[in-house]
């Protein structure tokens, strides 16, 4: 089972694309005759603070099950880096009335899957299966919260798991050696400037006393959204939910834990001077680079223009900068991307890809910064790429709608990091009354007018701070 972290890309993908269930899965159209989305989503809130969210569809009877714990990387500190990605691990572990290694076999015999995800900001479980099966599927994630074993032999065999998928991750991957340098320097002096698997001395030293330590802190119901989608009756999830989870206790510190990690100073950029390049040395033959400029958390509406900004330049064959570096009579670069990522507190925007052949990093980086400085804002924003980008993330989001796990996903993503599942309306809204000027304007703010890290790794490159 593939326990791994959300890549930049794909997170920026679930938060931006991931799409939420529409009534009988058929667009309603306004006057405008612009499709909408329209949720039919029954909340509630148990008296110990966990919020439960069910969206019935009785197309098949299949259901998702998501649980969403706001706890991730940015939470942790010296010493303990890592520590809630291999909890992650440990909660597939045992618990008191699943032996070690029986969670996973038992969900396959049900004739379902399941796995989890870890990045900055969250931990998300999730498993699809036949909705026969919602009570057992109930009862074993509870349990799992209520009784973790994390006995010590199982850990530290777990933590053999986690230093292997580190060395995929990282050490062994030149885009995620990459990857992983420019998040640290963007983000260098904040809880975002590390990374979510953690640093090799840490897991080392991590302990079962550590883990538990986040589990009880952290994994406790006023933490705690879970969403089911699928065929299921919703009062019938509910009676379920309040017999298996009512009786944990609410946190009585969860307030002041998160009061601490959400101070916003902590998060802010240490300076604004960052104008930077730096080189790895790795297994890549072809130079790869990511060129970082500092970006916005989740929320403002700059960060959607933001958005908007990383598909017209960078998203795609039409493109322009795949039009202008790589489908060119001299191309610069064999592929390039742009991506916009918004984490809970700031973001990172970048333009990444991997060198033609007989192209040098100083031209690539020279060329690059003169078309960001004085070409691209301009060239590369108009009224139809502009639209033309709207009308595939409309698109988008309508597509999400094929599955019970698309459709889960994507409400508990908006109800855990802004209170509401129904934030998807005003994304959209926004979304559609983005103006190509307002492009343009965060494309010389953000890009054009700001300095950049320029992060490169080569076989040949000699390492650089």
């Amino acid at each position: 089972m593939n326990r791994c972290l959300f890549t930049a890309l794909s997170l920026v993908l679930a938060l931006t694309f991931s799409c939420s269930e529409m009534s009988k899965k058929q667009p309603q159209s306004k006057s405008s005759d612009r499709p909408t989305i329209n949720l039919d989503v029954k909340k509630w809130e148990l008296s110990n603070g966990l919020r439960l969210l069910v969206i019935e569809d009785k197309t098949l009877p299949i259901m998702s099950y998501y649980t969403f714990y706001e706890v991730g990387g940015r939470h942790e500190g010296p010493g303990t880096t890592g520590a809630t990605h291999f909890l992650e691990h440990m909660m597939f572990r045992g618990s008191k009335n699943y032996p070690p290694l029986v969670f996973d076999s038992t969900i396959e015999k049900l004739g379902g899957s399941t796995n989890a995800y870890t990045n900055f900001d969250m931990t998300v479980y999730y498993e699809s299966l036949p909705s026969a099966h919602l009570k057992n599927m109930i009862e074993m994630e509870a349990d799992r919260v209520k009784g973790l074993l994390l006995q010590p032999d199982l850990v530290d065999k777990e933590r053999q798991v986690v230093f292997e998928e580190r060395k995929m991750r990282y050490e062994n991957s030149p885009e995620g050696k990459l990857y992983l340098r420019m998040m640290q320097e963007v983000f260098k002096g904040t809880p975002y400037g590390g990374s979510v698997i953690g640093e090799v001395e840490d897991l080392k030293a991590l302990t079962p006393e550590n883990l538990r330590s986040f589990h009880d802190n952290f994994y406790v119901p006023n933490n705690m959204v879970i969403v089911i989608a699928g065929d299921v009756d919703a009062d019938e999830v509910h009676s379920l939910i309040k017999s298996n989870f009512g009786d944990i206790s609410a946190s009585t510190k969860l307030s002041d834990l998160k009061n601490k990690n959400d101070d916003k100073s902590k998060y802010a950029f240490k300076t604004k001077n960052i104008q930077k390049e730096v080189k790895l040395n790795g297994t890549s033959p072809s130079p790869l680079f990511m060129y970082a400029f500092q970006g916005l958390p989740l929320g403002p509406r700059e960060s959607y223009v933001m958005d908007i900004l990383s598909s017209v330049i960078g998203d795609g064959e039409s493109s322009w900068l795949n039009q202008t570096l790589v489908k060119t009579r001299r191309p610069l670069l064999s592929n390039v991307y742009a991506s916009n990522y918004t984490l809970q507190h700031n973001g990172v925007f970048f333009i990444g890809g991997e060198l033609a052949n007989r192209v040098s990093l100083p031209t690539l980086k020279s060329n690059l910064e003169s078309y960001i400085k004085n070409k691209m804002c301009d060239q590369a924003i108009s009224e139809r790429t502009v639209q033309k980008t709207k009308n595939q993330y409309l698109l988008s989001f309508f597509e999400g709608l094929k599955t019970n796990a698309g459709v889960a996903h994507f409400v508990g993503l908006r109800e855990s990091f802004f209170g509401d599942y129904s934030e998807y309306k005003k994304e959209i809204q926004i979304y559609e009354s983005i103006s190509t000027t307002e492009v343009k304007e965060v494309c010389q703010k953000y890009l054009a007018s700001a300095e950049g890290i320029f992060v490169s790794i080569w076989d040949k490159n000699k390492e650089t701070n």
